[in-house]
């Protein structure tokens, strides 16, 4: 029998968050240091999957099937494709800096305080959402899919209203308060997205009388299974809600923007660079997998959803007075363009969708990461308290703007490439959509600059005059996910090269060709 390394991938940081956890309270220090290792451990087992990983061979790989709850037909079944490799890889990269950015987040400020929180939680509860995470990018039952992709929700909630943002302009009480109303927000939110999901996991269960993905695929595909139009698309419509919430897609994203309010900046990160990548993986996974005639009839409402989602997200970004709801917004803006991407049902539009949820990731956990690091200095989380940073941390500010000018997708760096790409799938499928579309790139430029100019140029504030620069803990955070959002702006062939195959399943899946070109390249 192989080494089950899919399942070792993602039991590993299990294990790490409970062995954290039962650090004796004393051992604070050590509490870190173990979750940083078995963090860095699981990376390890990433990076063997993605080498042992071969983008020309089956479609899932590494597979592992074990009898579970077998008078209902789940199995324990696990295989991945060249998209989860991806963003498995993402997620044991950024968990490691998650841990050292949040070093200090979770200590007591005083004897006695309300806010005195357990350290050795924060840290377990982190790597028991990277455990969930990786264990719903390997799922290829339905059932066992649905219980990470909810089970996930549990540590979040903690995280979010438990260990909150200790930079607060309304003093202790009413900061309680708004973690509190964030994180019930967040988890009714995906709760309510979950249980529709079940409903159609049922469902699905009734249709095809198992949850093997690769089973009903290949029912779909032999003619043995043959779903009425009608019930693909209700049992659609209970997947891609749920999916949409996690994303999140407009109108059901205002759980976001609290929840990175409230949050501590490396929580914030786990949230939407790693955690909703979740429902974009699965929108390509089981929408377009299990529902694929459903998807092509919702096609186009889910696009003009994305577009509003794009120009709604990064409108309300100019707006924000309060730096991390800006980075909120702005990422609400960009799962628009992920959303459109798949939805484009081109392969350029679905490769660049892939390559967005780890490019975004990255950016997203640099930017906000700065930001959490700025912040605290300050304490507070209001741009107008910045000003003139530049001058007395420039290497803070000089990371800060490499952050915000990835977040707009600058030539150069990783998103720009992703971004090209979902753009230029879909004005070859849906030219008014691409371009309505491209306004979210100007108003992205708008906001960063704004955001960079208000904060870090002009006169040095009083306040910030003493502001130290970026620690080495803080550099080794930031210095590496820098020099990865440049080489894969430079060079992003190896990413490809692991996705593209994957993308080209998931055009068989909906029987889609790409559009020909109007006029033929010259011979």
């Amino acid at each position: 029998m192989s080494f089950p390394l899919l399942t070792a991938t993602a039991a590993l940081p299990a294990i790490g968050a409970i062995a954290t956890a039962a650090v004796p309270a004393a051992k604070r220090t050590a509490a870190k240091w173990l979750a940083l290792l078995f963090s860095l451990a699981t990376l390890v087992l990433a990076i063997t999957v993605l080498v042992r990983f071969d983008p020309d061979g089956d479609r899932y790989q590494l597979t592992e099937s074990h009898a579970w709850i077998a008078d209902f037909g789940v199995r324990y079944e696990l295989g991945v494709d060249g998209i989860a490799v991806a963003l498995i890889a993402l997620t044991a990269l950024l968990i490691p800096f998650i841990v050292l950015a949040g070093w200090h987040d979770a200590d007591p400020l005083e004897t006695g305080s309300r806010r005195w929180r357990p350290t050795q939680g924060f840290f377990a509860l982190i790597l028991a959402v990277e455990a969930m995470v990786i264990l719903s990018f390997e799922a290829t039952d339905v059932f066992l899919f649905y219980i990470f992709f909810e089970a996930m929700l549990i540590p979040l909630y903690f995280l979010i209203g438990g260990f909150g943002d200790r930079a607060h302009e309304h003093g202790e009480e009413k900061a309680a308060t708004q973690r509190s109303y964030a994180a019930v927000k967040f988890l009714l939110y995906n709760l309510a997205g979950g249980l529709i999901m079940l409903a159609a996991v049922i469902g699905l269960y009734v249709v095809a009388g198992n949850f093997s993905l690769t089973e009903i695929a290949e029912a779909r595909a032999s003619g043995e299974l043959d779903m009425a139009t009608s019930t693909e698309r209700w049992l659609f419509l209970g997947f891609f809600f749920a999916f949409a919430v996690k994303a999140p897609l407009w109108p059901l994203h205002t759980w976001l923007p609290n929840a990175m309010q409230e949050s501590t900046a490396p929580v914030a990160v786990l949230i939407t660079a790693v955690v909703d990548k979740v429902g974009t993986f699965a929108m390509l996974r089981f929408c377009l997998g299990l529902f694929p005639e459903a998807s092509e009839w919702a096609t186009p409402v889910v696009l003009v959803l994305a577009v509003v989602s794009i120009i709604y997200g990064a409108l309300l970004a100019v707006g924000q007075r309060d730096i991390k709801r800006l980075i909120a917004y702005a990422s609400i803006s960009h799962f628009g363009f992920i959303i459109m991407g798949i939805f484009a049902m081109t392969s350029q539009g679905q490769s660049g969708a892939t390559l967005y949820m780890v490019n975004h990731g990255i950016s997203t956990a640099v930017l906000m990461l700065i930001a959490g690091f700025l912040i605290s200095r300050r304490g507070s989380r209001l741009i107008a308290d910045f000003g003139g940073v530049q001058k007395v941390a420039p290497v803070l500010a000089g990371t800060f703007l490499i952050g915000g000018l990835a977040t707009l997708s600058l030539p150069g760096l990783a998103p720009f490439v992703s971004e090209f790409l979902v753009l230029v799938g879909t004005f070859t499928r849906y030219p008014v959509i691409g371009i309505v579309a491209t306004f979210g790139i100007v108003l992205a430029a708008l906001y960063t600059l704004v955001l960079y100019q208000r904060t870090m140029t002009g006169p040095v504030r009083p306040e910030v005059s003493a502001m130290p620069d970026l620690r080495v803990r803080e550099i080794a955070v930031v210095a590496p996910l820098v020099v990865l959002l440049v080489f894969l702006g430079v060079y992003p062939k190896p990413l490809t090269d692991v996705v593209n195959p994957a993308v080209k399943h998931t055009m068989s899946d909906v029987q889609k060709q790409d559009p020909r070109p109007e006029v033929e390249a010259a011979k």
